[in-house]
């Protein structure tokens, strides 16, 4: 934190020596700024609790909504907009989205427990949305299963628009309920709800509606080369882009690391993970490691766990269709997910039973990431993919592990820079200078 600080500091220096114009030096503080007010935005100060493990990092722009008990009360929720909640135990909460009849939509929920909290086998949240005569589009059930801690779950509900059904058709208001279950000797603690509404045009043509009978299901050899370090996010908000190839990371019990991977259209994505040897002992832990994959609107897609006894374990997700258009006609999660373009999400977490058995120290963690196939061109979308595809950038920020929430923050700085430079050109200019400078001392 000390160095992110000087860096913050000798960058403003050498801008104000450079800068004589007050908006210029204004605007391009704020981007000096934004590595402090990042870590801020995540309640943390570097060790997160005084060493403890870092809390789960929301979107630092989620807006605080309050779910109603009755459909007749529920707030609106707007496409591309983060929200934040909390639901009680065998709580039950509405939201509405009001939709048309061209685009299908998406409402996810990362339901979030308290860390150190009982879980029992069956807990956890379902998430449907409905139309106002109570009729049920599309929903998912995600729950802790048999590694009993809790973790953040993340599911979605959706509307699709489908010209062969006759419900949930109509545009007008529709409903999103969040429920979560609970066992009686499960904590009482309320559980945070990051909530998004991601909206998909519909297609200019119709394509394939149904699955190729045969596909590539062999897993591919593992990617060489070596590891690489890239250390997981603590949310969705600030996952760490991966590419294809071998990742090492550090893992604690109880925490849980977030990654993203761009896959695109005709891509099939693999992964697998690897927790590493500990000589502090040979206890056996059951379910010690879940590795679980959402898709880009954060439906569940699948999930493995693997055992741990002091010796190096592995898992690896089944075998994922290429990412097509039709495979949202299966009523498989796993099939279904791979419905769309875009970032796809990985989350590990170690059981918090291992430090019992071995301490609270890091476990090394190695991810190996494959994608299978050349990109393809899309379905044809009759407007903006938003999510729904991969752009240059994506690629770019694989590549280098750029996190979303940092390319928001570089943008949202880019457009502060933009406004200040607006009938002063040289203060634009400058402001890009900035950036090279703020970069070549951090890489310093």
């Amino acid at each position: 934190m000390r160095t992110q600080a000087g860096i913050g500091r000798r960058a403003g220096a050498l801008i104000t020596a450079a800068a004589p114009m007050g908006v210029a030096v204004a605007a391009i503080g704020a981007v000096a700024a934004l590595p402090g007010q990042a870590l801020a935005a995540q309640g943390v100060d570097g060790d997160a609790d005084g060493g403890g493990l870092p809390p789960y990092t929301f979107d630092s722009a989620a807006q605080q909504v309050q779910g109603a008990a009755s459909s007749g009360d529920a707030v609106p929720l707007k496409t591309g907009q983060t929200y934040r909640d909390k639901l009680a135990k065998d709580g039950k909460v509405y939201y509405r989205v009001d939709l048309d009849d061209k685009r299908n939509a998406y409402v996810s929920v990362v339901a979030v427990p308290k860390p150190g909290g009982k879980v029992d086998y069956g807990d956890g949240v379902k998430i449907s949305m409905q139309d106002s005569s109570g009729t049920e589009c599309g929903y998912q059930k995600v729950d802790f299963s048999s590694a009993e801690y809790t973790r953040p779950l993340a599911a979605y509900a959706r509307r699709i628009v489908d010209a062969d059904s006759s419900t949930c058709q109509r545009p007008g208001a529709y409903y999103v309920l969040v429920e979560r279950e609970s066992k009686a000797t499960s904590s009482p603690d309320d559980w945070d709800l990051e909530i998004r509404y991601a909206s998909e045009p519909g297609l200019k043509k119709a394509g394939p509606t149904e699955l190729p009978e045969v596909w590539a299901s062999g897993t591919p050899a593992p990617p060489t080369g070596g590891s690489r370090k890239r250390q997981g996010g603590s949310g969705i908000h600030d996952a760490a882009s991966l590419e294809q190839g071998e990742w090492r990371s550090d893992i604690r019990p109880g925490q849980t690391l977030f990654y993203r991977v761009p896959v695109d259209w005709g891509q099939q994505l693999f992964a697998s993970a690897e927790l590493g040897s500990s000589a502090a002992g040979d206890e056996y832990i059951g379910n010690a490691l879940v590795l679980s994959l959402e898709n880009p609107a954060l439906g569940h897609v699948d999930k493995n766990t693997a055992s741990y006894d002091g010796k190096p374990s592995t898992l690896a997700l089944d075998a994922l269709r290429p990412v097509a258009h039709e495979n949202r006609t299966s009523y498989q999660d796993a099939t279904s997910g791979m419905r769309f373009a875009g970032w796809y999400y990985l989350s590990a977490t170690l059981s918090p039973a291992v430090a019992k058995e071995y301490g609270a120290g890091a476990v090394p963690l190695t991810l190996r990431v494959s994608l299978r196939g050349g990109a393809k061109a899309g379905p044809g979308y009759d407007g903006d993919p938003g999510p729904f595809t991969v752009t240059a950038d994506d690629k770019e920020a694989a590549a280098n592990g750029a996190t979303g929430a940092r390319a928001a923050e570089r943008n949202d700085s880019m457009r502060v820079v933009a406004m200040a430079g607006i009938g002063g050109g040289s203060a634009l200019l400058l402001g890009l200078g900035a950036w090279t400078v703020v970069a070549r001392l951090r890489s310093g």
